[in-house]
């Protein structure tokens, strides 16, 4: 079926009308064209069918019952999912199932031991759902107010720059932001912590990324000041191996000490702390084997705190999950600190 946001027609498939949907009785399901969201004044709309249709913030189109075309969607809507789950699936059907099915009322989460990391068939669908999500966000993303995003970034900072659990860090590491992919900003994090040390917590050393190659290989360097950081061939900045007097920088993975915070980027989060990336692997790769070094050495492992746009927050179950993925303990958004695992609940005294 077709909703036409111009209210020029309504096109309703036989297959609707056969699934149950589309009989004029009140339902419950929310059919999302994005996420609902005050920064853009969306309102949810009801259908002749009695189904809430919430508006995305441009006026379209949205195919919400072609199963096949499920490239279509910008948010897949749970509408959707419960008329998969009622009529026979194809076999390609098959493989995009569970999405956001809510039967028992929550989300059906996947696992990481239900996903072979050896089935390369099995992970394929899941990396196509991934390659979908990314292009929604990244358009979600480029249509934010530039107002908003301003707001935005300066609360989600303020928030980490006079939380407890940050001014309480000694050893951190933290990504250094870059306007063109869209990242939640961290240069007035960076340059006030390296300035001017907390009169109320401790002097911190900060290291922050330096991609070494396209496999997925990543170091975090140490930096005393702003200035240490370089623009590359990509045009974000990040550390030089060796300082100003040629000296080796530090590499948090030689380290003596351990860090006890990460500040994390990404392209989507949700609130059981699934992380979509940009699909290189670089966070999750360094974070494994970060988790491994300080298993080894017998550290407690560090807090890991993703900062996100409003918009980048998901309904649980709408991120895949592969066997490489590491979830985030906390997310800061601009209305305020959301902790998920036992460690971030109890680091974050909520």
């Amino acid at each position: 079926m077709f909703w036409d946001w111009e209210g020029r027609s309504w096109r309703i498939l036989a297959l609707m009308s056969k699934s149950g949907l589309l009989q004029g009785k009140p339902t419950n399901l929310l059919v999302n064209g994005c996420q609902n969201s005050a920064a853009f004044g969306l309102m949810n709309h009801r259908s002749p069918a009695g189904v809430d249709v919430g508006r995305s913030p441009k006026a379209r189109r949205w195919a919400i019952s072609e199963a096949p075309m499920i490239r279509n969607y910008k948010v897949l809507p749970s509408a959707a999912n419960l008329l998969f789950n009622r009529l026979a699936l194809s076999p390609f059907q098959q493989t995009l199932l569970p999405l956001s099915c809510r039967s028992s009322g929550s989300p059906k989460m996947a696992s990481n031991e239900s996903i072979k990391s050896g089935n390369e068939e099995q992970l394929k669908p899941i990396f196509e759902k991934k390659r979908v999500l990314r292009s929604s966000v990244r358009k979600a993303l480029k249509a934010m107010d530039p107002s908003l995003r301003s707001h935005e970034d300066n609360a989600i900072q303020s928030i980490v720059l006079e939380a407890p659990w940050f001014k309480s860090s000694q050893r951190l590491c933290a990504y250094v932001s870059c306007s063109a992919l869209r990242e939640v900003d961290t240069s007035r994090l960076l340059s006030e912590t390296l300035q001017h040390p907390p009169k109320d917590g401790y002097p911190k050393k900060i290291y922050v990324p330096r991609v070494e190659d396209k496999n997925s290989h990543m170091r975090m360097f140490n930096i005393s000041r702003m200035d240490d950081l370089i623009a590359n061939s990509m045009n974000i900045l990040e550390p030089a191996p060796v300082d100003g007097d040629g000296n080796q920088r530090e590499d948090v993975m030689q380290t003596k000490d351990p860090i006890d915070l990460l500040l994390l980027p990404g392209l989507a989060f949700d609130k059981s702390g699934r992380r979509l990336g940009r699909g290189g692997g670089y966070y999750d790769t360094f974070l494994k084997n970060y988790q491994e070094l300080a298993k080894a050495r017998n550290w407690k492992q560090p807090l890991l705190v993703a900062l996100s746009y409003s918009v980048q927050i998901m309904d649980e179950g709408i991120i895949p999950l592969t066997p490489n993925d590491v979830l985030v303990d906390a997310l800061v958004t601009p209305s305020g600190v959301i902790p998920i695992s036992p460690a971030g609940l109890d680091k974050m005294k909520v």
